[in-house]
C-alpha cells in the first residue's frame, strides 16, 4: 500500500515509542491522528511536530478503559485526518500485579488497555477498511508475550493475549486487511533506570547495546505498506530472545 495521503490512528502516539512511530508514518506522507490519555502537553507537542511536515494532524483523548469514549474519540479523529487506513495499536499499561492478591483492580486495567482497546478499536475501524478494500493494523507487544515477567502478570499474559489476537485478527480480516505486530526489546530506558541497570540489560540481547525507536518506526511502516505479509510478529530486540544461548556458555 502506498502511503502516500493515507491516514492512520496511532494510540499512545504522544511519547516514547508512539511518537517515534507516529513521526516516521507522517514523514512518508501519512496524515496522523495519535491518542493520549494524559500526556496532554506532550500530545499537543506531537500533533504540532507532525503538522510540521506537511501533514494532517490531531491529539485525541482517549482512555481505553472507558470503552464508551471510543466512538467520540474515532470520530474525531477521522474528522481532522480522514478514515483509517492504518491502525497502530501502541497505547500500553504497566504496573505491578504480584500474584496471589485480593486487589484486581490492575489486572483489569491493563486487559482494557492492552486487549480489550486494540479489539474494541479494530471492531470500530475494520467495516471502514474492507469497504475501502484496504487496511493495515499493527499492534505493539513486548517479549513478555513469550517470557513471563515476575510480578508483571497481567502485562505478560496481556501481550501474548494481544498476539494471539493478531493471528486471529489476521484469519477474520483477510484478504482485505492485514494484521501484524512487533515486538520492541530494549529500546527506550524508563526514566527510573540508573547506568547499572541499562547497561545490565543491554548485556542480555546478542548485540549488547539498546536499539532505537526509529527502528521499531521502520518495521511498522514496512508492515503498513506490505501486502503480502499477515499474522506475522517482528521482534526488534537485538537478539535478547536468545541472548540466554550465548550466557549460558559464557558463565
Amino acid at each position: 500500500m502506498d502511503l502516500i495521503g493515507k491516514s492512520a490512528l496511532v494510540t499512545g502516539g504522544a511519547v516514547r515509542i508512539g511518537r517515534a512511530i507516529a513521526l516516521h508514518l507522517a514523514a512518508t506522507g501519512v496524515d496522523v491522528a495519535l491518542t493520549y490519555r494524559s500526556s496532554s502537553d506532550a500530545a499537543r507537542r506531537t500533533a504540532d511536530d507532525l503538522r510540521a511536515l506537511g501533514v494532517r494532524a490531531v491529539a485525541v483523548q482517549l482512555d481505553l478503559t472507558a470503552p464508551d469514549r471510543i466512538p467520540d474519540a474515532l470520530a474525531e479523529a477521522t474528522g481532522a485526518v480522514g478514515a483509517i487506513d492504518i491502525l497502530v495499536n501502541s497505547a500500553s499499561f504497566f504496573e505491578p500485579t504480584p500474584f496471589p492478591t485480593d486487589d484486581h483492580d490492575g489486572w483489569y486495567r491493563t486487559f482494557d488497555v492492552v486487549v480489550h482497546g486494540p479489539y474494541r478499536l479494530v471492531n470500530q475501524v475494520a467495516p471502514g477498511m474492507q469497504e475501502r478494500g484496504r487496511g493495515r493494523i499493527v499492534n505493539l507487544v513486548d517479549l513478555s508475550a513469550w517470557h513471563p515477567w515476575p510480578d508483571r502478570g497481567a502485562h505478560s499474559v496481556a501481550k501474548s493475549a494481544l498476539l494471539a489476537l493478531t493471528r486471529q485478527l489476521a484469519v477474520e480480516l483477510a484478504p482485505t486487511i492485514t494484521v501484524n505486530a512487533v515486538a520492541p526489546g530494549p529500546i527506550i530506558p524508563a526514566e527510573s533506570f540508573d547506568r547499572s541497570q541499562i547497561d545490565r540489560l543491554a548485556r542480555r540481547n546478542l548485540l549488547g547495546r539498546w536499539g532505537d525507536p526509529d527502528q521499531v518506526a521502520a518495521a511498522v511502516s514496512f508492515l503498513a505498506t506490505s501486502d503480502f505479509v499477515t499474522g506475522e510478529c517482528i521482534t526488534i530486540d537485538g537478539g535478547e530472545r536468545w541472548g540466554h544461548v550465548r550466557q549460558r556458555f559464557e558463565d
